[in-house]
């Protein structure tokens, strides 16, 4: 069974949409799941319970909650088939919480937003990781996120700047997408929508799982399911070819190039998708 914590004590990181829609991705391949939510917002919580009889299951355990007729551990108890715990943390997690929090996390994932104050606050994160909690950098344990980051903006240069002098991995960069918002409303993750809709967001979560697993970020898949990150186009409409996010080796940082200088974002980039779209998104792709 393998942890995985979702950490960064800046609350707005996106920690919740990175533990659902990778809960999401696992139990539609088939896996059991289990969410454990610290986050007294219990976003996570929320989220499961709006999932329907006919998705598969992902266990959820309200984490935050206290209930004084059981004892602690028998309230986090993860069921027996469990094969993945995620654990979305809340925010403003003290450093001499770290070493409880990551004891046991065979992997740890950092989301940091492209901000000057998410930057700093990411920076300090690092730090503590690796100086409190004693994580050390050879053991690979630690992955960062760039999260909800638009390509085209001074910003996104600089967050990628920073995290190259981290000497931590950058295993995904998430674009800042209304898919994931959508998603969210119907207890889904965007690899459960239809695969023409939210293709590219499907493709940038490939070095992640590549990362989790410390293999190809097909090895998830179940025998004779898609390839995860292959395009998949409506009947009649050819699959884009070039379009695949950047791909990296277990434990190395995502290559990523010089990004261009900054540009107005062009008309109708990541624009909602029509009403009925939508509609359709929330149907599980099968």
């Amino acid at each position: 069974m393998q942890r995985i914590v979702v950490l960064n004590p800046k609350g707005g990181s996106g920690k919740t949409t990175i533990a659902t829609n990778l809960a999401s991705y696992l139990a539609s391949r088939g896996h059991r799941p289990v969410l454990m939510d610290f986050d007294p917002q219990g976003s996570s919580v929320r989220w499961a319970k709006k999932r329907q009889p006919s998705q598969p299951p992902i266990a959820v355990i309200a984490a935050f909650e206290k209930d004084g007729r059981t004892t602690r551990s028998f309230q986090l108890r993860v069921p027996d088939d469990a094969t993945h715990v995620i654990v979305d943390t809340p925010a403003a997690v003290e450093p001499r919480q770290l070493p409880d929090i990551t004891r046991d996390a065979h992997k740890i994932l950092v989301p940091v937003l492209p901000s000057d104050i998410d930057i700093h606050t990411c920076s300090r994160c690092i730090g503590d990781l690796l100086l409190v909690a004693k994580i050390r950098r050879e053991e690979n344990r630690i992955g960062v996120i760039a999260n909800r980051v638009r390509r085209n903006t001074l910003m996104y240069q600089a967050l990628i700047r920073f995290l190259h002098t981290l000497g931590i991995p950058i295993v995904a960069i998430i674009r800042d997408s209304q898919n994931y918002v959508r998603a969210a409303e119907h207890g889904l993750g965007v690899h459960e929508m239809k695969s023409y809709l939210a293709r590219s967001d499907i493709e940038q979560w490939a070095p992640l799982v590549s990362w989790l697993t410390g293999e190809a970020d097909g090895t998830l898949n179940p025998r004779g399911a898609r390839a995860f990150g292959v395009a998949e186009a409506p009947p009649g409409e050819p699959v884009q070819e070039g379009a695949a996010a950047p791909q990296a080796a277990a434990g190395e940082p995502v290559a990523v190039e010089p990004p261009p200088a900054a540009e107005p974002p062009a008309p109708g980039t990541d624009e909602p998708a029509p009403a009925d779209e939508i509609i359709a998104a929330a149907i599980p792709a099968v």
